[in-house]
């Protein structure tokens, strides 16, 4: 990946590129530490939900500042669109419609964040009532203390309206895809504080000894994970095609052989994010009305109990399936290869084929759902036992958005280069 990045940076259309993403990344990241007026920092302890989304804005969200929200509306709106498009003929059909249809539906996608955007703003400022202080705005009482509200909702919505812009125009102009791209710079921020942190514990003379010891522990461990998540990522089933050789006119077309990739995570960490929004949605309606969950709840469904974590993994195993339904259609690989004069060695073409892709991709997606339930527990349990603090910035959802997007941004740059060399050649 460092050769790739050597390599970019040789060429000047590709760095410019490089240097137009790293700009934008500042302006966020620079964003996510101007402070708005009346807000105090936020105490997340008692909202795993919020904890989430703190650790996907670096930490914007626990301090209160105007990127607070981070990137959270806008992919929680391409996710409820997504869904959509599946389910309501209109948007199935602007989908299939090329660029313009894209268009449309990115339209509709921004203005679903700014409506998102609104209500989280307001859940936030429901759920941590205490901590602003909007006195210091308009007024705390009556009619002033509404426009205080209203001003702070304001504001937090403009937040994410710049933020979903800023991840635009890096996909625009930049490298890979935007909105991963700063959602990666949020959790690096998360995870670089909590280890600087971490290590500042070794030159403590009374705990140097045991932080040593969970130091080494915890660097094994992450390569350890980084690792298997790597090698699962880029993991896949080929099932290989053999198309007939036909005649039409004076020539021949066909008769090569190609094979089509099913990848052992194709849905990558969609499932996670299903899964823990689902599974954090009563502490999150508890944190808005003002309930703190007591200590009987804690013990019977809090982070670490096994109730919590075979809900967990049973929300992932679904949402795996579900996911790969939508992406994954069998029926319709399997007239495209018919159509094309193709055909599977041993399997005949139509429906048995049909049948076959399907029963390969519930296999490879059960084994796919595994690994994610293992992420989403392993990491956690283990990283809890040797420093707690560093568990939030290696969470499962932490982990797979640093790997895949890792993986995606060198691939752009090889595309990248790749193409630049070949338009080279060709001129």
């Amino acid at each position: 990946m460092f050769q790739t990045i050597v390599n970019a940076f040789k060429i000047k259309e590709i760095r410019r590129k490089i240097l137009i993403t790293i700009a934008l990344i500042f302006v966020y990241r620079l964003g996510c530490y101007i402070p708005v007026p009346g807000v105090e920092l936020f105490d997340l302890t008692e909202v795993p939900f919020f904890s989430i989304v703190n650790m996907a804005s670096g930490n914007a969200l626990s301090m209160g500042t105007f990127f607070a929200m981070g990137i959270g509306p806008y992919i929680n709106a391409s996710i409820i669109i997504q869904l959509l498009t599946v389910a309501i003929p209109a948007l199935e059909r602007l989908s299939k419609q090329g660029e313009e249809g894209r268009r449309k539906i990115n339209s509709i996608t921004r203005i679903v964040t700014l409506v998102l955007a609104i209500a989280q703003a307001i859940g936030i400022l429901v759920a941590f009532g205490g901590s602003v202080e909007t006195g210091k705005i308009f007024g705390s009482e009556g009619f002033l203390k509404f426009l205080s509200y209203a001003f702070l909702v304001i504001v937090y919505t403009a937040g994410a309206a710049l933020t979903m812009w800023l991840g635009e125009r890096i996909t625009d102009y930049g490298v890979s895809n935007g909105i991963s791209m700063l959602i990666f710079s949020g959790i690096i921020s998360t995870l670089g504080l909590n280890v600087i942190n971490f290590i500042k514990g070794l030159f403590n003379a009374a705990t140097a000894s045991s932080t040593i010891w969970q130091f080494v522990g915890f660097i094994i461990t992450a390569i350890f994970i980084f690792a298997a998540v790597v090698t699962v990522d880029s993991a896949e089933r080929k099932i290989p095609v053999q198309y007939a050789k036909q005649v039409k006119g004076r020539k021949m077309y066909g008769g090569q052989s190609t094979h089509i990739p099913i990848k052992v995570n194709s849905s990558g960490v969609m499932p996670l994010i299903f899964a823990f929004s689902i599974i954090s949605l009563p502490d999150m309606i508890m944190g808005m009305i003002g309930h703190t969950p007591g200590a009987t709840w804690q013990e019977i469904f809090g982070t670490g109990s096994w109730l919590y974590m075979v809900v967990l993994c049973i929300l992932i195993l679904f949402f795996a399936y579900f996911y790969n339904q939508i992406q994954f259609n069998p029926d319709d690989i399997s007239k495209s290869i018919q159509g094309n004069g193709g055909f599977i060695p041993g399997i005949r073409p139509g429906k048995p084929t049909g049948d076959y892709l399907k029963k390969i991709s519930n296999r490879i997606t059960l084994f796919g759902a595994i690994f994610l339930a293992l992420v989403a527990l392993v990491p956690t349990i283990i990283l809890n036992a040797i420093q707690p603090s560093l568990t939030n910035a290696f969470s499962a959802t932490g982990l797979l958005i640093l790997v895949s997007v890792s993986l995606e941004f060198e691939q752009a740059l090889q595309s990248q280069i790749m193409m630049k060399n070949y338009r080279g050649f060709l001129k």
